[in-house]
């Protein structure tokens, strides 16, 4: 079994390449997917939450209001790696169980996980490979506004709270440039996934 890492930074369509290697057969694990299930309410990561940030994230329906949320650690470090501490080894845990269940079902597949935090973590070398996903700053900035609602500055500022992408590129075993169109991103997948189950490096 190979286990690939993808990431890349905020809006730069890591979702997109997941599914695109999930429709060519791999298994995916979208780990943004699972710091939402970590966090359920009545969860012990929920409870957590809750003590230390107070009853008024919550909705009515007991779900966290992640944009109330991000707003309280937006600006505040230290609630951030609060926060990261909280969800971080649960997402983990939660992620390293998938894997095994996959390595039981089917031993010899791809396993590609999308770990938005990958690098800035430095878990590039749990992987067999790392993909980075790739945009220039000005995409990225007007689809994090579009994705979020969020002004310019206030884009910029979640962008700037990641390692810039072009930092990112230096530990990649692959790049896929997701400037262009959906089917030339897809393209550049399959060239990767294909080299890959070939058990050929893949290219920059």
């Amino acid at each position: 079994m190979q286990v690939l890492g993808i990431t890349g930074g905020i809006a730069s369509g890591k979702s997109l390449v997941l599914n695109t290697f999930m429709n060519l057969g791999a298994y995916g694990i979208d780990c943004d997917v699972l710091s939402r299930e970590v966090v359920r309410p009545c969860s012990k990561a929920w409870w957590e939450i809750v003590n230390f940030f107070g009853k008024d994230i919550l909705r009515k329906d007991l779900e966290i209001d992640r944009k109330k949320l991000r707003g309280m650690v937006f600006s505040d470090s230290e609630k951030l790696d609060i926060l990261e501490r909280i969800i971080h080894p649960k997402v983990r845990g939660m992620c390293m169980e998938r894997v095994e269940a996959i390595k039981r079902i089917e031993p010899n597949t791809l396993v590609v996980i999308d770990v938005p935090l990958l690098i800035e973590n430095r878990l590039q070398k749990e992987f067999d490979k790392v993909i980075v996903i790739y945009v220039g700053e000005e995409t990225q900035v007007r689809r994090v506004m579009e994705r979020e609602g969020v002004t310019k500055e206030e884009a910029k500022k979640m962008i700037g709270l990641q390692m810039p992408l072009k930092e990112k590129l230096k530990f990649a075993d692959a790049v896929i440039n997701n400037e262009g169109t959906l089917e030339e991103t897809e393209e550049q997948v399959r060239k990767v996934f294909y080299s890959i189950s070939h058990g050929e490096n893949p290219k920059h």
